[in-house]
C-alpha cells in the first residue's frame, strides 16, 4: 500500500512560506538527493493554489539541465488536486469531496508512495484527518519572524516518532517522523 509523505521545507522558526508567499530561503543541496525522493513516488497531492502555481511549472530556458530534468520527472507523476472547485484540465484529477475515502482508494492502488506537496490548507486538512503516514521535514537555517506556519490551528496534538535524521552541508537538517 502507498504511503502519504509530507515532504517539505520549513524555516527554523516553523514557517513554510514568508509573509508574502516567498520561498527564496529554500536551499537545494546536491547532497540532499531530491531526485531519489522523486523516484520513490508516483503520485503527487496538491491543493488548488499550489497546483496552479507549481503543478505545470516549466523552468526557464536558463535553468540547469538538472533542474529541467527534475521538473520533467515531477510532471510524469499522477497528480490529484484537492479543491472546492470542480474542474478538469486533463493533467490532473480534481477531488472536491470525501477526501478520506478517496485518499484510501488511491493508497490501495499500489505502486510507489505519494508526495503530499501542499499547500498549507491541504496539509492542515490531511493532519486533521490523520492521512499523513510520514512527515519528512527539512529545517532550513533561517528565521523569518513571520509567514505561513506549518502547524496552524491544530485541533489536537500530533504525536510523532522520530525515525530518521540527515544533515546536509548547507546546515539543512531533514527530520523524518511517523505518527505514533
Amino acid at each position: 500500500m502507498k504511503n502519504v509523505i509530507l515532504n517539505l521545507a520549513v524555516t527554523l522558526d516553523g514557517f513554510i512560506e514568508g509573509p508574502n508567499g516567498e520561498i527564496d530561503w529554500c536551499i537545494m543541496d546536491d547532497d540532499m538527493d531530491f531526485d531519489a525522493f522523486i523516484e520513490s513516488i508516483d503520485t503527487i497531492f496538491y491543493g488548488r493554489v499550489s497546483y496552479d502555481a507549481w503543478g505545470n511549472f516549466q523552468p526557464d530556458a536558463n535553468a540547469s539541465p538538472a533542474e529541467k530534468l527534475m521538473w520533467q520527472s515531477i510532471h510524469f507523476k499522477d497528480k490529484f488536486v484537492f479543491s472546492r472547485q470542480n474542474r478538469t484540465d486533463g493533467k490532473a484529477t480534481f477531488i472536491s469531496s470525501d477526501i478520506a475515502s478517496k485518499v484510501a482508494d488511491i493508497k490501495k492502488q499500489g505502486g510507489k508512495d505519494i508526495w503530499l506537496y501542499g499547500g498549507a490548507s491541504l496539509i492542515k486538512t490531511f493532519i486533521h484527518l490523520g492521512l499523513i503516514d510520514q512527515y519528512k521535514i527539512s529545517v532550513h537555517p533561517v528565521a523569518l519572524g513571520s509567514g505561513k506556519p506549518l502547524f496552524e490551528d491544530l485541533k489536537e496534538r500530533v504525536r510523532l516518532k522520530l525515525i530518521g535524521t540527515r544533515v546536509f552541508k548547507s546546515g539543512v537538517v531533514e527530520l523524518t517522523y511517523e505518527p505514533v
